[in-house]
């Protein structure tokens, strides 16, 4: 059950009515955390903007940037996160067998060395906050600089999105949760 009351849009202020007609523009819906950050327009206009950049300029591999929406997911047992997030990776090609070990809290099995690595790198973020000498050395040799910066800062707006979802009890489209 949400904490937050359904969205309207025909009680909005300009303001408001603005940000939620961005977020249809751009998302072709409002709920998830964006139904939520809507409670303060602002704050929504800039996540909006954040969240649609990761996927669009950032230089880190989309198919690894839906693996580490997973694995966060996950981790905190973020419902709504892991029901968008779970087809993009398919479709992305993030195998079943990975997806499903990291939906049973199991390490994969991987086949493919840079998802080792964003798997090891997300699950040591999300733990420590921080990565250790060796994991940060490992990241940069195989991602750069630049995509390091990346991944930490999405690392970092991920726990911010399952932090929202959780705390505010964002429903799951058709009510079935897809963690257990």
């Amino acid at each position: 059950m949400p904490r937050l009351p359904a969205v309207d849009p025909t009680s909005m202020s300009p303001e408001h009515r603005a940000v939620y007609d961005e977020i249809l523009r751009v998302r072709g819906q409002v709920r998830g955390p964006f139904a939520i950050w809507l409670t303060s327009p602002e704050l929504c206009h800039h996540a909006l903007t954040l969240q649609d950049w990761f996927p669009q300029h950032a230089t880190l591999d989309r198919r690894l940037l839906e693996l580490m929406i997973l694995v966060l997911a996950r981790q905190a047992t973020a419902q709504f996160a892991w029901f968008v997030h779970e087809p993009h990776a398919l479709r992305l090609g993030v195998s079943q067998a990975v997806i499903d070990a990291i939906r049973e809290r199991r390490t994969p099995d991987f086949e493919k060395d840079d998802e080792r690595l964003v798997y090891d790198l997300t699950r040591e973020l999300d733990t420590y906050r921080t990565l250790s000498p060796q994991s940060y050395e490992r990241g940069v040799a195989m991602l750069g600089a630049q995509t390091m910066v990346e991944l930490v800062s999405a690392v970092g707006f991920y726990v911010m999105v399952a932090m929202t979802l959780n705390t505010f009890e964002a429903p799951v489209p058709g009510g079935k949760l897809p963690l257990a």
